[in-house]
């Protein structure tokens, strides 16, 4: 294992679903979002995200994906991000796709918000590079074109996604 290898922890576990195939789809996710340091991946269920978005985001609920930016004296991490695989197992199941895909957009959505992209605040931005990354990774709808819907938004109130500042 290289340093700039991404770390994937699973705390929460999913047949078929491995730490190999996901750190592949974490370093295509890293280069294509012009990453080169690591960023480490917790895919847990939904009593640590609602820890981690209380913590962090001042939300006492659970959300399907959290980013941790790391600081600027990290060494060159990225940062972190973590999913819950229960609000993932959820989605798929409603979008009729594999939960191995919910996750892999998951990711993609939190690489997004570790490069600087924040959908509630520029005007389609990440909206557009979600496309085009979803597009090139062949997966399905993209999280920030289905929040957009009202339907998708009523079907899944747990749903709700964000960067994460660490406090100090």
């Amino acid at each position: 294992m290289k340093l700039s290898d991404p770390i994937i922890v699973f705390e929460k576990k999913l047949p078929g679903l491995s730490s190999r195939a996901l750190a592949g789809f974490v370093l295509k996710t890293r280069l294509a979002a012009g990453f080169r340091g690591p960023v480490s991946v917790l895919i847990t269920g939904n009593s640590s995200m609602r820890r981690l978005n209380s913590r962090f985001r001042r939300k006492n609920r659970p959300t399907d994906v959290l980013s941790f930016p790391a600081a600027a004296s990290a060494n060159g991490c990225v940062g972190d991000i973590a999913i819950s695989l229960d609000i993932a197992k959820r989605n798929a199941r409603l979008l009729g796709h594999s939960v191995a895909d919910e996750v892999r957009i998951l990711i993609l959505h939190g690489m997004l918000h570790l490069a600087g992209y924040d959908h509630e605040n520029d005007k389609g931005g990440m909206a557009k590079k979600e496309i085009l990354l979803r597009r090139r990774f062949a997966l399905p709808t993209s999280l920030i074109e289905r929040s957009d819907r009202p339907s998708a938004r009523k079907k899944s109130p747990n749903s709700v996604r964000g960067i994460a500042t660490p406090s100090r």
